[in-house]
This record gives structure tokens, C-alpha cells and sequence, in this order.
């Protein structure tokens, strides 16, 4: 197999036909009839699953993988990488905000770079003014925190040999996150400068995008503890420097005077800097109870693929 194509599906049902149609004539532009096109199910409330399934019964070369239950974007990407079978494999979303077309043009640069990838990069996020902020405030943010060089505004699309892929899925997280596997995986990476369209209304709220960050964020450094280790150190040693100096000034100058509004304000902001110290010490804990039970990240309840008739 020359080519595999992997799409997730959720709330899919408009784009699946014209994303099979489209991906197809891309593949067959490039390899020929040598090529399969994976769409996993994310436990999808339409009916993008029943009209996969239909093109299944038609077209030999796509393949359906239903998953049993929602288990979320960048696990249900990581099940169809599995699945894949393709010399290279493209991974794209289906609801054609990316378009298959880009699959030959990823091609062709991964031919002339002599890449083992070629991801897709945004020249400008898509989205009015809030969304480009929060954007650049969480590649930022992961950056400065995981030391990890993720481009900004980069995309699902991407064109990656087979064993790039075998690397990847390697990895055995299941709290993961795609984006920074993608960099730590290494091998040759080139990007591609593409114009992302806007055909659905982002699913991201400002509270998904807040815990994107954090799971990232831990799923790659310790610096939040290094942080608050530092922090206790720090506050501890003023407030030490602090008690040094009243009683200097007890012993040798006169008695501190009382502040009741002080004394209360120090309580509650200490109070929160501890709640907020073991909350973050509490998100690595709760990472390690989900690692050690090693559950499946996804679970397959179907594969739908039509078998060909014996000649």
C-alpha cells in the first residue's frame, strides 16, 4: 500500500461525501489505485457513521473504524494512525477546513526537502480577534513552559512516512497530546505555509482551550513544580527576612504596631497560594493514577471494510 488517508469523524455528516470524493481523486492523482482511506468514528451524535459505512459498501478502499464511545480528537488521530497500512500516511480533518488538494502538495516538498514530514502551518490563524489572542497566548505559553519548538497556528494536515508514523505511535500516553508528540518524535520535519478555510464554528470554548493548555502543559514539563518549589523557597525567605526585622525593631527600636487587616489579608493569600501549590501538584498525581491503570486509550467496537469477492 502506497498511501493512507486518516480523517476522524465527528459531527461529520455534512463533509463526509465530498471529503471522500475529494481525498479519493487526490490519492489516485498521486498513487493511483493504490491507496485506503481510514475515517474513525469519535463517537460521532449524527450520522456520519452510517454514511461512511455506506461508502465502505461502494468504494473497497475506504475503511471505517467505529470507535465505542467519544474518546476525543487527538486519541481517535492516534487509532487511526494505528490502523494505517500506507508507505506515507495523510492525516487530515475531514470537515474540510483543510483540503485533501494539499496532499500533493506536501508531496512534492516532502520529495524535494527529502522529509520524513510535511505539516501544514497557517499564515494567519483563522478566527476574529479573540481567537488569534488566545492562540498565540497558548504557543507561547507551551513553548516558554515545555522548551518544545511547536510552530504556531499549525494544523492537523500533515504527510508522514510509515516509519515516522511506527515511531510515533510508540508513544503509549493516555492523557496525550498530539502537537508535542509530533515534535518530540523528531526525524526531518518541513513546514508548509496553507490557508486554513472556516466552514464550522470552533467547538473549542475558552474553558477547553484553558485545559488543552494545562493537560499540554503537564503532559510535557515539570516546570510547574520546579515553579512552586521556587515559590515556597521565595516566600519563605521573606517572610523569615520579615520576622528578622520586627524583632530588630521590637528589640531595639519599639514594639510593631498591630494590623488585624494584615494579618487577615496574608491569611487568605497564602491560603489560596497553597490551594493553588497542591492543585498543581494534584494534576501530576491524577496523570500518574490514569498512566499506571494503563486503560486503552480508545476502544474499537467495529471495523467497517468491504472484503473483496474471491476471482
Amino acid at each position: 500500500m502506497k498511501l493512507s488517508i486518516v480523517a476522524t469523524l465527528y459531527q461529520s455528516a455534512t463533509y463526509v461525501a465530498q471529503f471522500h470524493e475529494r481525498a479519493s481523486i487526490a490519492a489516485q492523482q498521486l498513487v493511483g489505485d493504490d491507496y485506503e482511506i481510514i475515517l474513525v468514528n469519535d463517537g460521532s451524535p449524527d450520522n456520519s457513521l452510517d454514511i461512511a459505512v455506506q461508502l465502505t459498501e461502494h468504494d473497497p478502499h475506504v475503511a471505517v473504524v467505529d470507535l465505542s464511545r467519544n474518546f476525543g480528537h487527538h486519541k481517535a488521530m492516534m487509532t487511526g494512525l494505528a490502523h494505517a497500512t500506507g508507505e506515507r500516511v495523510f492525516l487530515i480533518d475531514s470537515d474540510l477546513e483543510e483540503e485533501p488538494e494539499w496532499l500533493n502538495v506536501f508531496s512534492a516538498k516532502m520529495v524535494s526537502e527529502n522529509c520524513d514530514v510535511v505539516f501544514g502551518v497557517q499564515m494567519q490563524r483563522k478566527g476574529g480577534f479573540f481567537e488569534q489572542l488566545t492562540g498565540r497566548f497558548f504557543y507561547r505559553m507551551f513553548r516558554m513552559m515545555t522548551g518544545i519548538a511547536q510552530p504556531n497556528n499549525i494544523v492537523t494536515a500533515r504527510l508522514m512516512s510509515k516509519s515516522y508514523v511506527d515511531s510515533l505511535l510508540q508513544h503509549q500516553e493516555r492523557e496525550l497530546n498530539i502537537g508535542g508528540l509530533w515534535i518530540i518524535t523528531g526525524y526531518k520535519q518541513c513546514q508548509q505555509i496553507v490557508l486554513k478555510h472556516a466552514t464550522s464554528p470552533t467547538t473549542y470554548s475558552l474553558s477547553r482551550k484553558f485545559s488543552h493548555l494545562v493537560n499540554a502543559v503537564t503532559s510535557f514539563s515539570s516546570s510547574p513544580l520546579v515553579f512552586t518549589f521556587y515559590s515556597g523557597l521565595a516566600i519563605s525567605l521573606s517572610a523569615l527576612s520579615y520576622i528578622m526585622h520586627l524583632t530588630f525593631r521590637y528589640l531595639f527600636i519599639a514594639s510593631p504596631p498591630d494590623g488585624y487587616t494584615s494579618i487577615i489579608a496574608s491569611i487568605w493569600l497564602f491560603s489560596g497560594l497553597i490551594i493553588f501549590f497542591v492543585g498543581i501538584q494534584g494534576i501530576y498525581i491524577a496523570k500518574i493514577f490514569s498512566e499506571v491503570k494503563q486503560r486503552p486509550y480508545t476502544i474499537v467496537r467495529h471495523v467497517y471494510k468491504r472484503v473483496p469477492k474471491p476471482t
